[in-house]
């Protein structure tokens, strides 16, 4: 499998092609430098560089491209669990269709879920500085063809799912490209953005808020919610105990729908999530809670992947509720 990662390696951080790199679980600080590599066994990657990353993405036969930022609390093993689990149901939902490519940033491996939550939060933050260079990567191979006229351009679509806190990390990335990298705006970069148990304040994609970044980056940016998730009313009570009052984007769904823009949709999933993560309702957009079937969070994305669309059928609707 194919990652990107920000992660500190126990090797040098210098790049070099075809090199081991091992994660170093102990250190959680993001670094500015960002590795692109393949896995291998028992935890020792190859370093493949940029360029051999991209050039495999653009010969791959899968037509569309899935980033996956992870969340909280999520070391690389984990992190590629779940990739491969992604991985297997769109390859079974339809073949050759999606390749799942995960960004790994630095979570804690300390003690002290608390304690490691707000060093989550710093990582988050600081995680956004490096994969900018990753979008602004991807839009140069994009536009290769632009500079080099031999090269065909890429034409595979561009999805990007992030879970929990990883929608921190998407909203600090779009906040530092623009500020550091852009001119006029971020450009439309992304077919779909789902955004799982967001963990990020629910007005963050009103107009106006950091998140809205994320809007114009998309086509469609769907937002995946439950109000029992216990994850997300543990992150609350993490805030509040540091004086931070605010209601999660996970939790309700934004704020207010009608001060987001039009491209963004919310997706009540109260009536799955708890069946599919039980007890913890977080963790819901794999499978079903029996680790075979996918669950309908995971169907309904992989139709906003093949169809462009989040309700064909009715372009004005921007709110369901799965059941």
């Amino acid at each position: 499998m194919l990652f990107i990662t920000n992660r500190f390696p126990t090797q040098s951080i210098r790049s070099r092609k075809g090199r081991r790199f091992t994660f170093d679980l102990d250190n959680n600080a993001p670094s500015n430098s960002v590795f692109y590599c393949e896995t291998g066994a028992e935890g020792h990657h190859t370093e493949i560089t940029s360029d051999e990353l991209l050039k495999r993405v653009r010969e791959s036969q899968r037509r569309q491209i899935l980033l996956y930022v992870h969340g909280f609390n999520n070391l690389p093993d984990v992190v590629f669990e779940r990739a491969a689990e992604l991985q297997a149901f769109c390859d079974a939902a339809k073949p050759k269709e999606v390749l799942v490519l995960p960004l790994i940033w630095p979570c804690d491996n300390g003690l002290g879920v608390v304690r490691d939550y707000w060093d989550d939060q710093k990582s988050a933050d600081q995680s956004g500085y490096s994969f900018a260079r990753v979008l602004e990567r991807f839009m140069k191979w994009r536009n290769s063809a632009d500079n080099e006229p031999e090269v065909a351009p890429c034409l595979k679509r561009i999805n990007l799912i992030a879970h929990s806190m990883g929608n921190r990390v998407l909203r600090q990335t779009l906040v530092a490209w623009d500020q550091y990298d852009l001119a006029a705006g971020v450009p439309l970069l992304l077919r779909n953005t789902f955004m799982v148990a967001a963990d990020v304040v629910n007005e963050t994609v009103h107009e106006g808020k950091p998140g809205a970044l994320i809007s114009h980056a998309s086509r469609n940016v769907v937002v995946y919610y439950a109000s029992d998730d216990l994850a997300l009313r543990a992150s609350k009570a993490a805030n509040l105990r540091n004086k931070v009052a605010s209601r999660r984007l996970g939790h309700t769904g934004p704020e207010n729908i009608g001060r987001t823009p039009r491209n963004v949709f919310q997706v009540d999933c109260d009536d799955v999530n708890t069946s599919y993560d039980t007890p913890t309702g977080h963790m819901y957009f794999l499978d079903d809670g029996g680790g075979k079937k996918p669950g309908k969070v995971f169907n309904h994305m992989f139709d906003c992947i093949l169809n462009g669309r989040v309700f064909p059928d009715d372009p004005d609707q921007r709110s369901i509720i799965l059941k």
